[in-house]
């Protein structure tokens, strides 16, 4: 769990998809609006590798890419063994960059990380993310047309996957002198417990803390866990991670049905990432003012539970409530400024500011 070391006191990031289709000129509006914690956009309109399943998909085992329907598939290889085989082999051997993301699947990445490195500074955060693993294997049909979170054996094979790709992520966060974050994006896990009912809750936080104590054991990160919906939120609080992020402009109160779970969280160190700033629900019309309403609404619940108001403003970030690329170009450029300049005023604040 973080130590917290440094306060993040209202510090904002983004979730990671875009609408945009100029790589450099989004990663440079960036590092300037976000420049305490930048984080590399996916250009979800640009291109169908940076979907959220097939990004994440060089080098795991078994998964092909469907070109015609944009999807990840299981292929039919007779040499199935083979496969888990070389890849165990890979994995047991750290064979970092045989797991790399490419510039082809993530050139936001790589060109953040470009600007970063030619930056002045080299204090503060940086951010990446990964498809976390139950949304990654519910997202993908295997042979017999059932999810593969439903296959033993091909869900640990993704899971394994998807965490040394997010160390090879990591490990290039850290080279540019910041500290990494990386979130995974859980969106599946909204509604846990309808959608999902065949899949324990135990399973869950077992599946997740396998990536989260795989890239605590290897690298020095700070990690969360993404998701836009409503879910168990005390499920999620227990996998390990440092940073819990959750849609604060439209699931608040759902969230703050966890005083105990929260409180202890916090207590030991953990980080809250309200996504204040709606996605979908962005009209244009909101104000800095409005998302200050519900961060104090949020803020004064926290207190009244009897952490101090100094705890909450340190453990606090800003995100928006999901990722942007079903926005407009537009409205996700007005979204990310708004965030910019709540953050902002927030920071001038010694722990929020008075809407009077």
């Amino acid at each position: 769990m973080s130590d917290r070391s440094t306060p993040f006191h209202w510090m904002a990031t983004g979730i990671g998809s875009v609408p945009f289709l100029d790589v450099r000129e989004t990663c440079g509006n960036i590092c300037h609006l976000f420049p305490q914690i930048p984080f590399w956009p996916q250009f979800v309109r640009r291109s169908f590798q940076e979907d959220m399943n097939i990004q994440f998909s060089e080098g795991l085992p078994f998964l092909q890419i469907d070109r015609e329907k944009r999807s990840l598939i299981v292929n039919q290889s007779s040499d199935r063994e083979k496969q888990l085989v070389a890849f165990y082999d890979r994995f047991l051997a750290d064979d970092l960059d045989f797991f790399a993301l490419s510039r082809e699947f993530a050139p936001g990445l790589h060109t953040l990380l470009e600007l970063v490195e030619d930056g002045e500074s080299k204090k503060g955060f940086i951010k990446g993310q990964c498809t976390g693993p139950i949304t990654f294997a519910s997202g993908i049909l295997g042979p017999e047309g059932k999810p593969l979170i439903h296959s033993t054996e091909l869900m640990e094979a993704c899971t394994q996957g998807l965490a040394i790709k997010s160390l090879w992520q990591v490990k290039k966060l850290a080279g540019t002198g910041r500290r990494p974050i990386l979130f995974l994006d859980e969106p599946a896990l909204s509604g846990f417990g309808s959608a999902f009912s065949s899949l324990e809750r135990e399973e869950v936080i077992r599946i997740i803390r396998m990536v989260i104590d795989y890239l605590k054991e290897h690298a020095e990160i700070l990690i969360g866990i993404h998701c836009c919906g409503n879910t168990d939120w005390g499920m999620l609080l227990e996998t390990g991670t440092d940073i819990i992020n959750f849609d604060a402009f439209s699931f608040l109160d759902y969230f703050l049905l966890y005083p105990e779970e929260i409180t202890a969280f916090i207590h030991r160190g953990g980080i809250i990432a309200w996504g204040v700033v709606p996605t979908l629900e962005f009209t244009g019309n909101e104000t800095v003012t409005e998302l200050l309403s519900i961060l104090q609404k949020g803020f004064e619940t926290l207190t009244s539970w009897g952490l101090s108001a100094e705890d909450i403003a340190n453990c606090s970030i800003l995100t928006p409530s999901c990722g942007m690329g079903t926005m407009t170009p537009e409205t996700a450029g007005a979204a990310l400024s708004l965030l910019s300049d709540l953050s902002a005023k927030c920071a001038d604040a010694p722990f929020l500011p008075s809407l009077t």
